[in-house]
């Protein structure tokens, strides 16, 4: 029994290692690539605006909407989604995807609540706000990032990774919205 529980400790300290492995390059590479960007008057402008559209929303309110966005992906009319997906901050987004050599998948900016702001492409959902990738930056500071796991996508059949970054307005320090960028972990090594 001793040799199978060692097997077992020694194959879960190698995946550890290697997911250890993977946080540390992405990173690295939010670090390099996405910290760059994230003060553009394009985004912090977008993400000011729907703050003041938003920020009274009761949970109710925003859970309707997320519902709606929901029903409209993949729908040819999308009064929810279009907006989102369709603005100039969705066109700096994609510039950023197109400028990454395939390394960046998707890009969508939240505001204080957790809702869409712009988005690269239409995601599953529109609130984000009870998931770690705006829990663990949005009110967590400035500098506040999250780190996801290497899953495979069906949409893009590659492993991707998300790297989540708080937004804070450059005029007063304060949070004010935050990044989920997806990384093809392929690219990254």
């Amino acid at each position: 029994m001793k040799p199978l529980c060692l097997a077992a400790m020694l194959a879960a300290t190698a995946t550890m290692s290697q997911a250890d492995q993977y946080a540390e390059v992405m990173t690295e590479y939010a670090r390099d690539h996405i910290l760059t960007w994230l003060q553009d008057p394009t985004l912090i402008s977008a993400i000011r605006l729907q703050n003041l559209r938003t920020g009274h929303l009761a949970q109710s309110e925003i859970e309707d909407l997320d519902r709606r966005w929901q029903q409209e992906v993949g729908q040819p009319v999308r009064p929810t989604v279009d907006p989102v997906v369709g603005n100039a901050a969705a066109d700096f987004l994609r510039a950023r995807i197109a400028g990454s050599s395939g390394t960046m998948t998707e890009i969508f900016i939240m505001d204080g609540r957790g809702l869409n702001v712009a988005a690269s492409d239409p995601t599953s959902d529109y609130w984000q706000g009870d998931e770690a990738k705006f829990t663990e930056t949005y009110g967590q500071g400035p500098q506040a990032m999250h780190i996801g796991d290497i899953e495979y996508d069906e949409s893009t059949q590659t492993y991707q990774g998300q790297v989540s970054v708080a937004i804070a307005d450059p005029d007063t320090g304060a949070v004010i919205g935050a990044v989920t960028v997806g990384l093809d972990a392929e690219q990254l090594f």
